[in-house]
């Protein structure tokens, strides 16, 4: 058993390949000898959001504070607040992130597949973003 403390990892800030606006990446998390699970803690300052991805097995959000959206492709923008899990098909095209006016941090899960937990994709745009 491992015990990671809060604060005890340096925060990191989400790549401008894969996201547009602040974003910022708390205690990730991976699984050793054999398992493939992984994920972090997301915040996503106002209006700021993922790229178009997509994940191999699928994802789990765990919205934890604020308000955000998500959204397929194809579909409607969903808004997401705390206590909302949201599941997301393996090889479903998606984005999420926060509101316009409000911060969102939510805990993303997903499994690893060949070494690969997500298909990074073109990014959201603003009109698509406010649609």
């Amino acid at each position: 058993m491992e015990i990671w403390r809060n604060g005890s990892r340096p925060s990191t800030k989400g790549p401008e390949d894969w996201f547009t606006g602040a974003v910022r990446i708390d205690a990730p998390f991976g699984g050793d000898g054999g398992a493939r699970v992984s994920g972090a803690t997301v915040t996503f300052e106002p209006g700021a959001r993922t790229a178009w991805h997509t994940h191999p097995l699928g994802q789990t959000l765990i919205v934890t504070a604020g308000s955000g959206r998500v959204q397929r492709a194809g579909g409607a923008i969903e808004n997401i607040r705390p206590g909302d899990i949201v599941w997301i098909a393996p090889g479903e095209k998606h984005w999420h992130g926060a509101a316009p006016e409000c911060a969102m941090t939510h805990i993303a899960i997903a499994e690893t597949v060949d070494g690969k937990v997500v298909d990074w994709m073109e990014k959201v745009s603003d009109g698509e973003y406010s649609a």
